[in-house]
């Protein structure tokens, strides 16, 4: 499909800048295809669900993964800036590094300096691949949890860009761009849906006999990478890790076979189940890497309502929620959301998408 077909125009002060507070006070535009849209609000999800409903969560942590660092050539010292984005080993990350074209294949970056990092002079990597659009094989001189530890020193919270280009990140981001549930460090970008959720909704969902159940899929920053290609069929995503465990997936199963519905919160854990279901839906205990690119024409085989923020035109995400509730359905519900103020991206207002019919 041409990918300026899922292009838009959206003003510049619907991005929003900081979560709302509290933050089950965010709006939630209702999106069934077919029916009048319905403008409400997060805390109002236990009543827009079912008894017997489940709720699916992406639990990963987000890490503090933009690294700023320095190489040295010839005399000369050029800045570095890296995104980590997905660890390959106990000592290595795939990274998107800026400016990647001053950085060659063997060459030393010095990670942490002019920061408060007890780690500082230490934090250092070898470029040991390059890819495309900037993207490296970093190889640290730590390993493991020493790695860790000199990561989370040494690093700042990844805003997105459309963040990060309007206001440095701040220490209140460590707290903002982190779910409630997330224990699975390993993300560099949060699962956006989930910063709606507080210790109070998921209690009152609980009580509504809303079940909740924990899947892990680490975003990488990949995720806001642009669709350069002309043509959907073109564009390749980048791999991102996920587990769903045997104990989850029975429980979905089981769900499903009672003849309730499975809600996704976001389209990380949407597409992690989408890549562990067989053909005739039955969720599979799965493990690794997926690349999974969902456009319309997609037949979804487990998932039933989906809980979204809204996303970047042009992105594989608005691609993504065409697919789920029907290109026209979409284009229809950015259109009400932009007219009625609704606040756009990772710290903007969310969605609850039904299903368009197959």
């Amino acid at each position: 499909m041409r990918v300026d077909l899922f292009d838009f125009d959206l003003p510049e002060e619907r991005i929003a800048l900081r979560p709302m507070e509290p933050r089950d006070h965010a709006r939630l535009l209702v999106v069934q295809p077919g029916s009048p849209f319905a403008d409400r609000r997060v805390d109002n999800l236990p009543d827009l669900l079912q008894p017997g409903d489940a709720l699916v969560f992406n639990d990963t942590k987000v890490i503090p993964a933009q690294l700023e660092g320095i190489r040295e050539r010839d005399g000369t010292v050029a800045q570095i800036s890296a995104t980590l984005h997905m660890r390959v080993g106990p000592d290595r990350w795939k990274a998107f590094l800026r400016p990647g074209k001053r950085v060659k294949e063997g060459e030393r970056i010095r990670f942490g300096h002019g920061g408060s990092s007890c780690f500082l002079g230490t934090l250092d990597a070898t470029v040991a691949e390059k890819g495309e659009a900037g993207e490296a094989l970093l190889v640290f001189d730590l390993s493991g949890a020493m790695l860790d530890e000199a990561v989370a020193a040494a690093g700042h919270i990844p805003l997105p860009p459309y963040i990060a280009s309007k206001r440095p990140d701040d220490q209140r981001d460590r707290t903002d761009y982190q779910t409630v549930y997330a224990r699975e460090e390993g993300a560099v970008a949060a699962p956006t849906a989930g910063l709606h959720f507080t210790p109070s909704l998921l209690e009152t969902l609980k009580q509504r006999g809303i079940e909740e159940h924990f899947v892990t899929l680490h975003v990488g920053a990949g995720t806001f990478l642009p669709v350069k290609a002309d043509d959907t069929s073109e564009h390749k995503m980048h791999a991102e890790i996920g587990h769903v465990s045997e104990e989850t997936a029975q429980a979905l199963n089981r769900v499903r076979e009672r003849g309730g519905r499975i809600v996704c919160v976001g389209t990380t854990s949407l597409r992690l189940l989408e890549s562990a279901a067989d053909e005739n839906g039955v969720i599979q205990p799965w493990s690794g890497a997926t690349d999974i690119f969902i456009t319309p024409g997609y037949r979804f085989r487990a998932v039933d309502l989906l809980m979204t923020n809204f996303h970047l035109p042009r992105s594989t995400l608005f691609m993504l929620v065409s697919a789920f509730s029907g290109m026209d359905t979409m284009r229809a519900a950015y259109e009400h959301a932009i007219r009625e103020d609704y606040r756009f991206y990772s710290y903007g207002d969310a969605s609850l998408l039904l299903r368009a019919p197959s």
